[in-house]
C-alpha cells in the first residue's frame, strides 16, 4: 500500500549574543516562499505560522519522526547548526534518540494527500487539445453535416446551427470539461461527489460506449479495405469487368457517349461497395445476416490492434498518437479542397451547398436537425470529456479550451462541406445532371460511393484515393481512442485496487469484447446492423442520459456550488449566461431533441431494404438496455442505504467531499 505523503518544512532562527552564547529569539518561519503552488493535483495554498516562545525539549531519532509516527520527507534545514536538532546524532550508542534542549517551538506545516497513487497527467497541453479535437471531429463532420446543411436550407441552416451551438452544445461541452477537471474522476466515480443516486448514469454511458465500439470501428474496416484496394494503377471501382459486377453496371460520365443510363443501372463504385466490400446481396435482411466476411474480419482485427497499442498505457501514449491522427486529416482536407476547387463544375456544388432557403427555417425539422447535429458533433455525454479533463492540471483554463475546441469542430464541419460539394459539383458537371440528383446518398454511401467515384475519375486517382481513405481511418481512430478511454478511466477510477496495476490486461480484455461484439457487423448483412445501432442504440439513450446529467448538476448539486468550483479552479466566476444555460436552456434543448425523436421517429432504410416493425422494437430495446442502469441503480442505492426513507433519500442526493482534490494542511506545534 502506498504510504501517506507528508511534507514538513521548519526553520529555527537563532541569534548569537555579545557573550558568544546562543540566544533563542523564538521566531520561526516556514521554509521557502509563503505561497506554494502544487505541481499536479493541488491548488494554491498560503502557509504562515509563528510559534509561541518558551524553552521545550524535543526527542528526535535518527529517522526524524514526528508525533504521528511518520518520518519527515524533507532533509533537515542546513540553517540548523550543531547546537540545534542537527546535534541529535550525539545520543547514546544504540539508542533511538536523544533529548535536545531547544529554545522554542517548531512550527510544522504538514501536507497530507490521498493514499492513492498520483493521477496521471497529460505530457503537454497540446496532447489534451488534440485529443479533444480528434474526438469531436469525426466521420460525422465529413458526411453528416454537409448533407444535413444542404437538405435544410443551405446557408440558412447555419443560423439554427450556430444558435443551437451557442445556447446548447458549447455550455454542455464546457460543463463536462469543468466537472472532469475539478473532481478528477471518470464518469462512474464522479457521481459520489455530485449526486450519488445518479451514479447509474456512469454505467449507462459505459454501455453506450460499448455499443458505439461495436459498429463504429466497422466503418473504419470498410475504409481500410478501400485503402488496400487503392494500391494499384487502376482503381477496382472504376470498371465493370470485375467478378462482382452485374449486367446493370455502367460507367456514366460525359466521356462515355455510348452508355445508356436507366433507373436500373448501377455505377461500378456502387457495385464495388455493395457487392464486394459489404456483400449485402447475399443477405435478405436482419432476419438472416449470413456468414462473416473474413476480409472485413481481418481489417477490423488490424484496426483494433492499432487501437490497443495506442491506448494501453494511458494518455501518455494516446496523447502522442493524436499528433498524427488529429492533424493528418486537416492536411488531407486542405489538399482535397484545393484539388476540388480546380475541378470543372466545382462552383455548382458550392452554390448548391450555401444557397440559402430561408423558408426552410419555418420547418421544425430544420431546428431538430440543427440541435441533433451540434450535440452529436461536440459529443457531451459519452464520458470522454470527463475522462480527458480529469488528467489536466487543476488550474488549467478549461473555459478557454472549451471555446477553442468547439470552435475548431464547427469550422471543420463547415470546411468539410466545401470539400464534399466541390467534388459533387464536378460529378454533376460530368454527368450533365443537377447536384441534388448526384447528392442523393447520405451517410457512408456519400463517401464510399459518390466521393470514391469522383476520386477515381480525377488525374492521379490512386494518390487521392490513398490519402482520402487514410483520412477516414484516422478520423475514426481518434474517436475510438476517446470512446474507449472514457470507459477505461471510469472503470479504473471505480475499481482502482483491482484494475489500477492491471491496465494493460483490462484494455486488452475490453478490446476483445469490442471485437467480439462487432462480429455481427462483419456479416453479409452487417451494414443493416450498423444502421440499426446508429439509429436506435445510441442516439436517444445518450441524449436522455445527458438530460439527467444536466439536471443532477444544475438542480441537485447546485449551479452556485458548481460555479464556486469553477472559480476555485480558474480564478473567475462564470457569468449569468452560463448559469442560465445550465439551469434552463440546456435541459430544454435536450428535451426538445428527445420529444422530436419520439414524435417523428426516423424511417430507417438502407439501399432497397426497409426495416420491418420488429426491428424498431429491437432497436428501442437495445437503447433501453443502457438507460435502464439509471433507475436500477437508484433503487439499489436506496435499498442499501441505512436509516429511514427520508434519511436515505437525503443521503443519496448529498455529495461527498472531493477529498482527492483537496490537500489538507495542518499547522501544528511539535515539542
Amino acid at each position: 500500500m502506498d504510504t501517506r505523503d507528508i511534507m514538513m518544512t521548519s526553520m529555527l532562527t537563532m541569534d548569537k549574543g555579545e557573550d558568544g552564547g546562543e540566544r533563542d529569539k523564538g521566531r520561526e518561519e516556514v521554509e521557502g516562499e509563503e505561497e506554494e503552488t502544487q505541481r499536479e493535483n493541488g491548488r494554491l495554498v498560503l502557509a504562515d505560522g509563528v510559534a509561541d516562545r518558551g524553552p521545550k525539549n524535543v526527542t528526535l531519532g535518527s529517522s526524524q519522526q514526528v508525533s504521528n509516527g511518520f518520518t519527515t520527507s524533507t532533509p533537515q534545514s542546513p540553517r540548523e547548526g550543531p547546537g540545534t536538532a542537527a546535534g541529535a546524532a550525539s545520543g547514546p550508542p544504540g539508542g533511538t534518540g536523544s533529548t535536545v534542549p531547544l529554545g522554542g517551538l517548531r512550527t510544522l506545516v504538514v501536507q497530507q494527500t490521498s493514499l492513492e497513487r498520483p493521477r496521471e497527467t497529460w505530457s503537454k497541453k497540446m496532447d489534451f487539445l488534440l485529443s479533444v479535437i480528434g474526438y469531436a471531429v469525426d466521420l460525422g463532420n465529413v458526411w453528416r453535416f454537409p448533407y444535413i446543411c444542404y437538405q435544410n436550407g443551405g446557408g440558412a441552416f447555419l443560423l439554427p446551427y450556430l444558435l443551437m451551438a451557442v445556447f446548447g452544445g458549447v455550455p454542455l461541452f464546457y460543463m463536462e470539461l469543468a466537472l472532469g477537471q475539478f473532481h478528477r474522476s471518470g464518469c462512474i466515480s464522479i457521481w459520489k461527489h455530485i449526486c450519488p443516486i445518479f451514479k447509474g448514469i456512469g454505467f449507462a454511458i459505459c454501455i453506450i460506449a460499448l455499443y458505439i465500439a461495436f459498429y463504429y470501428n466497422t466503418i473504419m474496416a470498410w475504409a481500410l479495405y478501400y485503402l488496400l484496394s487503392s494500391f494499384r494503377p487502376t482503381l477496382p471501382w472504376t470498371t465493370c469487368s470485375n467478378s462482382w459486377n452485374t449486367a446493370n453496371c455502367h460507367r456514366y460520365m460525359s466521356s462515355d457517349h455510348n452508355v445508356s443510363w436507366s433507373n436500373s443501372s448501377t455505377s461500378p463504385a456502387e457495385e464495388f461497395y455493395t457487392r464486394q466490400v459489404l456483400q449485402v446481396h447475399l443477405s435478405p435482411g436482419l432476419h438472416q445476416l449470413g456468414s462473416i466476411s473474413w476480409q472485413l474480419a481481418l481489417c477490423l482485427l488490424f484496426i483494433f490492434t492499432i487501437v490497443y497499442f495506442s491506448i494501453w498505457k494511458g494518455v501518455k501514449t494516446s496523447g502522442k498518437v493524436v499528433w498524427v491522427t488529429a492533424t493528418f486529416p486537416y492536411l488531407v482536407l486542405l489538399i482535397l479542397l484545393i484539388r476540388g476547387a480546380t475541378l470543372p463544375g466545382a462552383w455548382r456544388g458550392v452554390v448548391f451547398y450555401l444557397k440559402p432557403d430561408w423558408e426552410k427555417l419555418l420547418s421544425t425539422t430544420v431546428w431538430i436537425d440543427a440541435a441533433a447535429q451540434i450535440f452529436f458533433s461536440l459529443g457531451p455525454g459519452f464520458g470522454v470529456l470527463l475522462a480527458f479533463a480529469s488528467y489536466n492540471p487543476f488550474h488549467n483554463n478549461c473555459y478557454k479550451d472549451a471555446l477553442v475546441t468547439s470552435s475548431v469542430n464547427c469550422l471543420t464541419s463547415f470546411l468539410s462541406g466545401f470539400v464534399i460539394f466541390t467534388v459533387l459539383g464536378y460529378m454533376a458537371e460530368m454527368r450533365h445532371q443537377s447536384v441534388d440528383v448526384v447528392a442523393k446518398d447520405a451517410g457512408p454511401s456519400l463517401l464510399f460511393i459518390i466521393y470514391a467515384e469522383a476520386i477515381a475519375n480525377m488525374p492521379a486517382a490512386t494518390f487521392f484515393a490513398i490519402i482520402f481513405f487514410l483520412m477516414i481511418i484516422m478520423l475514426g481512430l481518434d474517436s475510438t481512442f476517446a470512446g474507449l478511454e472514457g470507459v477505461i478511466t471510469a472503470m479504473l477510477d471505480e475499481f482502482p485496487h483491482i484494475l489500477a496495476k492491471r491496465r494493460e490486461w483490462f484494455v486488452f480484455g475490453l478490446v476483445c469484447v469490442c471485437y467480439l461484439g462487432a462480429l455481427s457487423t462483419l456479416t453479409y448483412g452487417g451494414a443493416f446492423v450498423v444502421k440499426l445501432f446508429e439509429e436506435y442504440a445510441t442516439g436517444p439513450a445518450v441524449i436522455t442520459v445527458v438530460l439527467l446529467e444536466v439536471i443532477a448538476v444544475s438542480w441537485f448539486y447546485g449551479t452556485n456550488r458548481f460555479c464556486n468550483d469553477i472559480q476555485l479552479m480558474l480564478g473567475f466566476y462564470p457569468g449569468c449566461f452560463w448559469k442560465v444555460c445550465w439551469v434552463a436552456i440546456c435541459p430544454c434543448f435536450l428535451l426538445f431533441i428527445i420529444i422530436s425523436f419520439l414524435a417523428f421517429p426516423p424511417e430507417v432504410r438502407l439501399f432497397n431494404y426497409h426495416y420491418p416493425a420488429w426491428t424498431t422494437v429491437l432497436g428501442y430495446c437495445i437503447g433501453v438496455s443502457s438507460f435502464i442502469c439509471v433507475p436500477a441503480y437508484m433503487v439499489y442505492h436506496l435499498l442499501n442505504a441505512k436509516g429511514t426513507f427520508n434519511q436515505r433519500l437525503l443521503k443519496s442526493i448529498t455529495p461527498e467531499p472531493s477529498s482527492d482534490n483537496h490537500r489538507d494542511y495542518i499547522v501544528t506545534n511539535a515539542i
